[in-house]
């Protein structure tokens, strides 16, 4: 047998060895099955979320995490028998901690985007939702026009700048674009005359300035109408459709119904 024959049938034993195994066919990531599996093992799953984005999850007046998603996220793991674990995380990164592993799944209020879908799955949406432009109370601003020369405030690595990116011809006109980690410092800073205009997700923003009124209007011109989906590996296909039937079944027995009505004060959500 000569050498390079040798060679061959190493290599193949070696590629026969990594794909019975699973190391070759799943890579560094766990297999669909495997996933769900360990979540029903363990007991658990772990939500990643933004802990500053109200009302879908946020830090309550005691200091723990609570909110519309959050809620959603509870009763979820009630029906599949686990616990809910929630761990704060840097929305920017918020993509790479979900297919590094260190959380399970993103459920905060995250619009679906073909860019994001490029990188990770999506459940079947459960919010509509609009990318609306908040300036304050006193403003002049009263179109997208009117934000030519102006310094817009934006969290960074949402679906609102990608909105922002979308229409090029605005975004070209504005003195700044000022990002930030999160929308309520955005907001705070609105106030405070450090930006003329914060472009954020409807339903933030309107449950942020409903708890303060009179110091922020919304404008009637937007940047675009999108859907919030929960995020997920593109392998955990099995994880995916277990909570998306379980969310079908919470809309049939109204739960999602009165969670809404909880947050929100009507059922806004998508059936």
């Amino acid at each position: 047998m000569t050498f390079r024959s040798s060679f061959r049938i190493a290599v193949y034993s070696i590629a026969l060895l990594l794909v019975t195994t699973g190391v070759w066919a799943g890579g560094s990531q766990e297999s669909d099955q495997t996933t769900l599996a360990k979540i029903e093992e363990q007991g658990s799953f772990v939500l990643g979320l933004d802990d500053s984005f109200p009302p879908m999850g946020f830090r309550g007046e005691s200091g723990d995490i609570v909110g519309f998603d959050i809620d959603l996220g509870r009763e979820v793991a009630k029906r599949m028998g686990v616990e809910l674990e929630l761990r704060p995380v840097d929305w920017d990164g918020v993509i790479l901690s979900l297919n590094k592993g260190d959380i399970d799944m993103i459920w905060n209020g995250m619009t679906i985007t073909e860019s994001r879908q490029e990188k990770i799955d999506f459940s079947k949406p459960y919010l509509a939702n609009r990318q609306i432009i908040i300036v304050a109370n006193d403003s002049n601003l009263t179109s997208k026009a009117d934000l030519a020369g102006k310094t817009v405030g934006v969290q960074m690595g949402s679906s609102s700048e990608e909105a922002i990116s979308g229409e090029p011809e605005v975004r070209e006109g504005f003195k700044e674009l000022k990002k930030y980690a999160d929308n309520v410092v955005a907001l705070l800073d609105l106030k405070a005359g450090r930006t003329d205009a914060v472009v954020v997700d409807e339903i933030m923003g309107r449950y942020y300035i409903g708890k303060r009124p009179g110091e922020y209007k919304v404008l009637n011109e937007d940047f675009g109408r999108e859907e919030y989906g929960i995020g997920f590996r593109q392998e955990d296909d099995a994880f995916r459709k277990k909570v998306d039937a379980i969310l079908k079944e919470m809309n049939e027995d109204g739960t999602t119904a009165e969670i809404s009505k909880k947050w929100f004060g009507e059922d806004i959500v998508l059936k």
